[in-house]
């Protein structure tokens, strides 16, 4: 397969390309750190397109995708592991701002230009990495959680669209629980994940073409009831 990464150079974005790697596939990935890319290519040369960019960066993150879909010439699967978020009890606007950047304007950005880049080849499979977190609000995070809850609303309209125009495009929404990563912070962290757990559960969801997957599974439970919790109890978490 021909896969673009958008996000690659840690996390659970880091882990899929290692195991995409590991099988017989080309992999264009994007990430904002050169240092980190060229190790990434340094471990598997004949299979990695490494290309920087920021997704804040719009005009930077275009260039990037479109050099790889030129030198790709086509893409099966494109996955989408970029997204910020941070504690912020306090409502500063200066952490709250990085987190609208990239999950909302970045990705919707990113997220659109790859749907149109299927479209135009007729087929494809667009996954984006959201998050359980996007659920309900979180008063630790009001930025992370809603921009979340932005990214799995606008993905499944993206999936509406699929259907109703009868393109033969899968659009899937992955939401990670707690993964062990950078991107877990706070105290008394709660069912944490390692992360090649995630990935493997992610790639088995992939294959499976669903349109969307709590990872790992048992955070699926969770998210029933906290969804379906009033918010007189929920608000006392």
């Amino acid at each position: 397969m021909n896969i673009v990464i958008i996000g690659a150079t840690s996390g659970v974005g880091k882990t899929l390309f290692e195991k995409y790697a590991n099988e017989n596939n080309r992999i264009g990935i994007i990430g904002r750190r050169a240092h980190l890319l060229d190790e990434l290519y340094q471990k598997y040369p004949s299979k990695t397109i490494p290309t920087k960019a920021d997704i804040t960066n719009l005009e930077e993150i275009e260039q990037a995708i479109n050099a790889l879909h030129k030198e790709m010439e086509y893409i099966d699967l494109a996955i989408v592991c970029s997204g910020t978020g941070d504690i912020n009890a306090t409502l500063d606007y200066s952490i709250e701002r990085p987190a609208i950047d990239t999950n909302i304007v970045g990705c919707t950005f990113v997220i659109d230009m790859l749907y149109h880049i299927l479209e135009q080849q007729g087929h494809g499979h667009l996954v984006a990495i959201t998050s359980a977190g996007g659920l309900r609000g979180e008063a630790m995070a009001p930025a992370y959680s809603a921009t979340k809850a932005y990214q799995i609303n606008y993905v499944e309209a993206l999936r509406k669209k699929a259907f109703k125009n009868g393109e033969h495009i899968i659009v899937t929404d992955i939401r990670p629980g707690l993964v062990d990563t950078a991107m877990a912070k706070g105290e008394g962290l709660f069912w944490v994940m390692p992360v090649e757990k995630v990935a493997r559960q992610i790639i088995s969801a992939i294959r499976k073409k669903k349109s969307k997957a709590y990872v790992t599974r048992r955070w699926h439970i969770l998210a029933i009831i906290n969804k379906n919790l009033p918010f007189f109890l929920y608000k006392r978490l």
